[in-house]
Parts: C-alpha cells; structure tokens; sequence
C-alpha cells in the first residue's frame, strides 16, 4: 500500500466511525480531492459529494464565498479557503467541508506565487485552515494539496477524539475552532 493510499483510507475509515459524512469544495484540485475519498471502498457511506469551484463567478454564486473579498483580494487566501470549506457543507448538507483553492501554475495568480495553496476542513470541531508553500510542477502540487487537505482533515478528526479521551468522538460541537497559517511543506 502507498502512503497516500493508506491516508485516505484512515479518513473515510475515521468519518465513518464517526458517522459524519463530507463534501469537497475544490478549485485548483478539480475534483482530485473527492475522487481520492471515492476511491475507497465503502465510502459511499460518508461521500455526499463534491464542487469544482474553478471559476470565482462559482465560488460565489454556488458557494457564497463574499464576491467583494474575491474581487479585492482574489481566491488565494485563507478566507476564501474558509468559505469554500463552510458552502460545501452548507450546499452538499454534510457535516464537514473540506477546501482547496491555491496556484497550481504555471504562472502566478492573485498576486500569489505558483504552489500558495490553502486547504480549510470545517466540521463539528470548528474550522482549520493551513496554507502551505508547495514545489514542483503542477501535477506535483495538485498532488501534495490533496495529501494536505486530507491530513488537515484527519487532525479535525483527531480533534474530536480528543475532546473525549479514549470514549471514541465527541460528537458534534459547535463553535470550537482553530486556525493554522503560514505552514510551509515541500511535497
């Protein structure tokens, strides 16, 4: 088994212990972040599904992501990031969002340079958002945001175990969050 194999399995193993179900809102993985959850057998049971988000005219008209934050500052920053997390929960009706948004390249966009890349997982512990300093080639950066968004995940999971020990998940809670920035990664 490969490594990103075996984190994405412990993800729909770990919602679905949890019995929380999950929805993707993703703009520069395309789709690469849901079909990673739906490769897994089973998953099935906690999938409700996903949005591309390529376009900022989708982000807000689907999502409602703020049209004045995406026409000041673009769709690479945490805030959008957040929204992105929060529409697709609101729009797919999941108990956790899951979001990328970021510069897959070849060429810089928002004023942000090619591997800027924010992932935002929301869901009963609050909302977690990282942005991460990617390299590579864009396939190699496409590539790491879906392992980011997946860890940033399994931490919101472990999030709720944690709030109950060794009891299993703590169930939905509302209101608690939590914000990581500023994290950089190399693939």
């Amino acid at each position: 088994m490969t490594a990103a194999w075996e984190q994405v399995t412990r993800v729909v193993h770990g919602l679905t212990k949890a019995g929380l179900t999950v929805g993707t809102a993703e703009s520069l993985t395309g789709g690469l972040v849901c079909a990673a959850l739906t490769s897994v057998p089973g998953a099935s049971a906690v999938v409700r599904g996903g949005v591309v988000a390529y376009a900022s005219e989708v982000k807000a008209d689907v999502l409602a992501v703020d049209r004045a934050l995406l026409e000041r500052e673009g769709a690479v920053n945490a805030a959008v990031a957040r929204d992105l997390a929060e529409g697709a929960r609101r729009v797919l009706r999941c108990d956790v969002g899951l979001a990328t948004t970021g510069v897959a390249g070849p060429d810089p966009a928002d004023g942000a340079p090619v591997g800027t890349v924010y992932v935002a997982a929301s869901g009963p512990w609050g909302i977690l958002v990282e942005r991460h300093v990617l390299t590579g080639d864009r396939a190699d950066i496409r590539s790491a945001t879906v392992r980011a968004a997946l860890q940033l995940l399994e931490e919101g999971l472990q999030n709720l175990r944690d709030q109950v020990g060794t009891e299993g998940y703590g169930g939905r809670h509302e209101g608690r969050s939590a914000h990581h920035d500023d994290r950089e990664e190399a693939p």
